[in-house]
């Protein structure tokens, strides 16, 4: 049988002309059609091609490659997870480590199914909250002696040591009172408790209490523009610690306690009733966020980074302790 050579083309995944060596593959112009790196011959016996030629081949395709089931087990782990309120990249993250691989990608289709089925664990991912307007007729009081986040030390940004805290309160119903939050920026160990008015004298008592048994690890405190801070020179004086203040309107400068305090209205809501809501309850929701595990501290849990480092503080002290006693005598 003759083939005729003139309608013989060999296709490859590139539409790109380059030209033909000599032999019995070149079509009439001296060019072969290339398309990909893995070419196929195309044969056709004295036919014109038709447009739509390649639908009608009886091409070998590679089959689709199998997808990987996610095992019972890992999806255990994944309902578990959620169920802590960890998000599904910390929970991501989490697996990889103990041998329980699966995205955060799949985890919100699995949680987007289970909403479609009638299940709930959509309520424990976060929800978005409206954006808040810069006040134009706000009036603030003015504090005494403040000293500029731009004065405080570079070391800070840096995150490289422990004792640099970030301030804020939140309000709740009307009246209720407040809840002063404190975030440790290299740990990210979260503190909070309630404060009956937001008056300055009582939120400087409640900051010295909560930081109190850290005296020794505050360094810096750094805060907003809000009057409940007009006494900062009393808090810093009691915690030998220097008190910083953010540009107004610039919270990114407090951006980690401000994100601490969007997870933390996941259990109390803005609006709430803060005057009903228990020390035990607080303690309970400082703790769940503390041991969350942290992508920034590679899925470690904020509580146990910062007793790691109070222990190894306590041994240093211990060490150079008996170091000083042995010298002296």
């Amino acid at each position: 049988m003759l083939i005729n050579y003139s309608n013989l083309l060999v296709f490859n995944k590139k539409f790109t002309l380059s030209p033909c060596v000599t032999g019995p593959y070149c079509n009439r112009s001296g060019f072969i059609h290339r398309l990909s790196v893995v070419s196929f011959v195309v044969i056709v016996l004295g036919r014109p091609i038709s447009r739509n030629w390649l639908t009608n081949l009886p091409l070998t395709r590679r089959l689709p490659s199998q997808k990987r089931s996610v095992s019972s087990y890992t999806i255990d782990f994944v309902r578990m997870a959620l169920a802590a309120d960890w998000s599904p990249e910390q929970r991501s993250g989490v697996g990889y480590m103990i041998d329980c691989p699966v995205s955060h990608e799949w985890i919100y289709r699995y949680v987007a199914r289970d909403k479609a089925n009638g299940g709930t664990l959509y309520r424990h991912l976060r929800q978005e909250h409206k954006r808040h307007r810069k006040g134009k007729n706000s009036k603030r009081s003015v504090i005494p002696n403040p000293v500029s986040i731009d004065e405080r030390p570079a070391v800070v940004n840096e995150r490289s040591r422990v004792g640099d805290w970030e301030v804020d309160t939140m309000l709740g119903k009307q009246g209720s009172g407040a809840i002063a939050s404190l975030l440790e920026c290299k740990s990210r160990l979260y503190l909070v408790q309630y404060v009956p008015s937001k008056t300055a004298s009582a939120v400087a008592d409640t900051i010295i209490s909560m930081l109190k048994p850290y005296k020794a690890h505050v360094h810096t405190i750094t805060a907003d523009n809000g009057s409940e801070f007009v006494e900062h020179e009393r808090v810093a004086a009691e915690l030998e610690a220097q008190v910083y203040f953010a540009h107004p309107y610039s919270a990114l400068e407090r951006g980690q306690n401000e994100n601490s305090n969007g997870l933390q209205r996941q259990y109390v809501p803005k609006g709430s009733d803060l005057s009903v809501v228990t020390a035990e309850v607080l303690s309970a929701v400082e703790k769940r966020l503390n041991f969350r595990p942290r992508k920034c501290l590679g899925f470690k849990q904020s509580q146990l980074v910062f007793d790691e480092f109070l222990e190894n503080s306590l041994i240093f002290n211990r060490m150079l302790y008996f170091e000083v006693e042995s010298t002296t005598v």
